[in-house]
């Protein structure tokens, strides 16, 4: 299986999703073209989930997220989340800013729906997380 990296736009994240069991999404998410990058996610996860690393970390980071891509972010982490089910340790880090109550609510909501512990930290610029 191999690594994927795709580079961040004004309007996309950064994602790192490597096979060793480290992921991570950071930057902005407000794109709404559906350019193919959510297939890109879905795909790699899927074989990932087949053959995880033992220990898997997930970190997200987003300035912004749009309905949009709080969905593919939820349908993402819901697969993923079949590693918790399995056993496998999983964690997941949200990222948000101390005065962003959107961003943590939309984290908040997603960990509740999809019965995944995912551990909120406040971060002064999530960009450099």
């Amino acid at each position: 299986m191999e690594k994927l990296h795709i580079l961040p736009t004004s309007k996309t994240p950064e994602i790192l999703l490597d096979p060793a069991g480290q992921i991570k999404i950071k930057g902005r998410a407000i794109d709404e073209s559906r350019s193919g990058i959510p297939e890109k996610m879905i795909t790699w996860i899927d074989e990932y989930v087949k053959k995880p690393s033992e220990s898997t970390e997930v970190t997200i980071a987003l300035e912004f997220l749009n309905s949009f891509n709080t969905l593919i972010i939820t349908n993402f982490l819901k697969k993923i989340g079949q590693l918790h089910e399995t056993h496998r340790r999983l964690h997941v880090k949200w990222y948000y800013e101390e005065d962003d109550v959107d961003i943590y609510d939309r984290g908040a909501y997603i960990s509740s729906v999809l019965n995944i512990p995912i551990e909120f930290i406040i971060s002064d610029n999530v960009s450099e997380c």
